[in-house]
């Protein structure tokens, strides 16, 4: 007797590597949403208006602050024409912390007037296009300490110097009272294919043994919310404009 043999069921296999890339695919979009919710620029209705406000800057008067502006006893004033639309401790990017606030004029590069917004000595290192930094040797905050504010983007996407005469390349410790005038806003940002938005970007830059700190990290910074009597600072202003609710009184600039 012969038997005639059963073909045995073929198994089939559920390909792994697609359902991985899926997975991956879901893990990174649903990731990316999660940041684009919880900390980016974005999540708020104030950069969610930064289109409209390129379109039509005079639609945002009541958001738009002057230079010379003091809220209440702020020992800064305001150093230029604008609206605030980047806060201090706000990410434009997975990882990244805003180390100051951004400040936009909402003219064309090279007109928006920025001054000093407390007194101290100023200094222009010899590579720095769109940049200045001033030493204010007693902290009106913090006295007995030594603090620096910090200004850039003072310069065309081309690289054209925006920052007055007065401070050449190289100037170093050079007196300059509240009020005096620095430049005026632009948008450099050192890779003329990819120009920042015209703006002023100020911090408040801490000291080291006499030296400033490297400003690109927040670490080094102070939120500049009290110095302005502004609330700049990301995580208690999620979505609001920063204006004065107090007392406004204008310098003589």
């Amino acid at each position: 007797m012969s038997f005639k043999p059963i073909p045995l069921k073929k198994t089939r296999r559920i390909p792994v590597l697609p359902i991985v890339v899926v997975i991956f695919v879901i893990g990174i979009v649903g990731g990316y949403l999660i940041y684009r919710y919880v900390f980016s620029p974005d999540s708020g209705s104030r950069w969610g208006q930064y289109p409209l406000f390129l379109q039509n800057p005079d639609r945002f008067q009541e958001a738009m602050l002057k230079p010379g502006q003091r809220c209440g006893d702020a020992p800064f004033a305001f150093p230029t024409s604008g609206v605030i639309f980047g806060l201090w401790d706000q990410s434009y990017r997975p990882g990244h912390r805003h180390s100051g606030i951004d400040i936009f004029g909402g003219t064309e590069p090279g007109v928006t007037p920025v001054y000093a917004a407390y007194p101290g000595y100023l200094t222009r290192r010899g590579d720095w296009i769109s940049t200045i930094i001033i030493r204010i040797p007693d902290d009106p905050l913090q006295p007995n300490q030594q603090i620096w504010t910090y200004y850039t983007h003072m310069a065309s996407q081309q690289g054209e110097s925006y920052i007055v005469e007065d401070f050449p390349p190289g100037t170093e410790e050079v007196y300059v009272e509240a009020g005096r005038l620095l430049g005026y806003q632009g948008n450099y940002s050192g890779d003329p294919v990819n120009p920042t938005g015209m703006h002023l970007h100020f911090s408040v830059v801490r000291d080291e043994g006499g030296v400033y700190l490297n400003e690109l990290d927040i670490n080094n910074t102070y939120d500049p919310s009290p110095y302005f009597n502004l609330p700049v600072n990301q995580k208690t202003n999620r979505g609001e404009f920063p204006v004065c609710d107090g007392v406004l009184t204008y310098e003589d600039w």
